[in-house]
């Protein structure tokens, strides 16, 4: 397994929630404001992890229905036991072959999954495959090359500064694809026709250093995969080191920004 892909440990449904999830719970509103979709349509979430945009559509897109599928048993438990909605129903399965009939769904979206695939164009052609004629698909990632995740930059400043090997885990370089121009370049491989892109940011204010350090140490993503890998020695370097660097408010509070690329797309 390639060191990279080796941190990327996404099954635990507590701990992602804990280090990305209640960022992606405020990204996931501004997200649906900004795609425009009717209300009363046929849903299709890929890659819903803990819930976070599966929430976001049945409190605020007033769907008809919503299968949302993930790749992680782990994930999906923890959305099945904070989401029991009789619209919404999750399923197990590959982004890149979704258990999902052919032209069954309005609305194809996938939030904060895409960079994780292997095969991304086919992930796009197999929601496209999923939507009616004239149906309304939408992606959105972080934006990683440009600086948009202030959080983990700030980590990986650190641990590459005591680890010259952590610089080849960031995911600005892992992701170089997460930019506008990536982006629409990737749709148009799947054949998605024209597309719209657009930024989208959400505030990362953590109480103290504590809460930002913490869910790095659960093990739950790159970043967290990569700190729990470390010596308790070395960890406890980079720990001390994020800690005198960090900008902190009179408070103690550590407020940092994240920004997301949004795609949307009416494939023919």
């Amino acid at each position: 397994m390639a060191e990279a892909s080796r941190h990327d440990a996404w099954q635990a449904g507590a701990s992602y929630e804990a280090y990305m999830g209640r960022w992606s719970r405020l990204l996931a509103p501004r997200f649906l404001a900004w795609l425009g979709a009717a209300p009363a349509l046929d849903w299709l979430e890929v890659g819903c992890g803990t819930g976070a945009l599966s929430t976001a559509i049945l409190a605020e897109a007033a769907p008809r229905g919503l299968v949302a599928v993930d790749a992680s048993e782990g994930f999906l438990a923890k959305a099945r036991a904070e989401l029991p909605d009789v619209r919404a129903e999750f399923r197990q399965g590959d982004a890149q072959d979704l258990p999902v009939e052919s032209g069954g769904r309005d609305v194809a979206v996938a939030g904060l999954v895409l960079n994780f695939l292997p095969d991304r164009v086919k992930a796009l052609q197999e929601m496209r495959r999923a939507l009616r004629p004239g149906g309304l698909l939408g992606v959105y990632v972080w934006d990683y090359p440009g600086g948009g995740m202030q959080m983990m930059r700030a980590f990986w400043d650190a641990a590459a500064a005591l680890d010259p090997a952590a610089e080849d885990l960031r995911e600005a370089r892992r992701f170089p694809f997460c930019t506008p121009d990536g982006l629409t370049a990737l749709a148009a491989e799947a054949g998605l026709g024209p597309v719209e892109v657009a930024a989208l940011g959400v505030p990362t204010v953590f109480r103290d250093f504590d809460d930002y350090w913490r869910p790095f140490t659960l093990g739950a993503g790159p970043a967290p995969g990569y700190c729990t890998s470390l010596s308790d020695a070395h960890r406890e370097r980079l720990r001390r080191r994020l800690a005198e660097t960090l900008p902190r408010r009179p408070d103690g509070s550590i407020a940092l920004s994240a920004r997301a690329w949004a795609v949307r797309a009416r494939p023919a």
